[in-house]
């Protein structure tokens, strides 16, 4: 939710009822507490989550979004490796990779036809699987292309394409409800602690600079993190720091989501979400922390607590 004018803009995630992708609603409100009056139709459709609005100015509003490709690449994979189980050896390695990858296989006939997030669940330990040498992964698929069939190629091709989640920003119309002008990528999952997927943005304006929080790798695992990456433009092009901004301690894993706001104290603060150790997960307990910002040129660090 954000204020842009006189007005309250709430953008949100919603299943379409009859073809089951997610798409991005837009409603409306005078008040921050509501009501608030949806749109009959949403502003974004394909497969898109995790919208969020940098408001420049009342006349130059900004959405972000990304593809929701990490919902996607696991049913293609399993696809391709039901279809073609001899493809198994080449990219797992070890028993206990060849063992998860036939399991999943052996149930995916019923575990296809779920609901998004009871396949997710039941699939997860073949994700976790893949991502735990997600590189490695990536570069075997691609190099199997060359040595298969044409329609084998194609199904190679899909899994490839969607192991990437681009994120992407495009300025709004002056009332809000649709998108001008043209699209434009600002990153993708290209670092290897990222795995396979960015998410969760969240843009903030300091000095002239803009900085783009994000969170990377897998929600379920230790190895989720957050990462900044600073542009000189609301639309970039953005350049990463190239190591997490946030990681798992001892003390919280997988912190995530982040949003920047101010504090009582009138300094930067980030918020995001983050579970106990060893149980990072879905349905599991999250936390919401507060971590102090310090920005300084085109640099952004945590404030050393007192």
């Amino acid at each position: 939710m954000h204020k842009v004018g006189d007005e309250y803009w709430l953008y949100f995630v919603a299943r379409d009822k009859l073809t089951r992708e997610l798409c991005i609603g837009m409603a409306r409100s005078q008040n921050p507490e509501g009501p608030f009056v949806a749109a009959p139709q949403p502003i974004l459709t394909a497969n898109v989550i995790d919208p969020h609005v940098f408001v420049k100015d009342k006349d130059a509003v900004f959405l972000y979004w990304k593809e929701d490709n990490n919902d996607v690449w696991p049913a293609a994979l399993n696809d391709l490796l039901y279809d073609h189980p001899e493809l198994i050896p080449t990219l797992f390695d070890g028993k206990e990779e060849h063992t998860t990858a036939s399991f999943i296989l052996t149930i995916w006939p019923w575990a296809r036809l779920l609901e998004p997030m009871e396949r997710f669940m039941v699939t997860q330990v073949l994700i976790e699987t893949v991502i735990s040498g997600y590189k490695e992964f990536y570069e075997k698929l691609g190099a199997l292309m060359a040595t298969q069939s044409s329609a084998v190629q194609e199904k190679i091709r899909r899994v490839l394409q969607n192991m990437k989640t681009p994120m992407f920003a495009q300025q709004l119309s002056v009332d809000g409800s649709s998108l001008i002008g043209e699209r434009t990528k600002i990153i993708e999952n290209d670092l290897d602690w990222e795995a396979h997927l960015v998410e969760g943005m969240w843009v903030t304006e300091h000095n002239n600079k803009y900085y783009l929080f994000y969170a990377g790798n897998d929600f379920s695992t230790d190895q989720y993190g957050i990462g900044v990456a600073v542009a000189d433009s609301p639309l970039g092009p953005y350049n990463k720091m190239p190591k997490q901004f946030l990681k798992s301690t001892e003390e919280w894993w997988a912190p995530g989501h982040p949003s920047v706001v101010t504090g009582p104290d009138g300094t930067p603060q980030l918020l995001l979400h983050a579970y106990f150790p060893g149980k990072a997960g879905y349905k599991q307990f999250r936390a919401l922390l507060s971590v102090p910002l310090v920005f300084e040129e085109d640099k952004v660090s945590i404030k050393p607590r007192p």
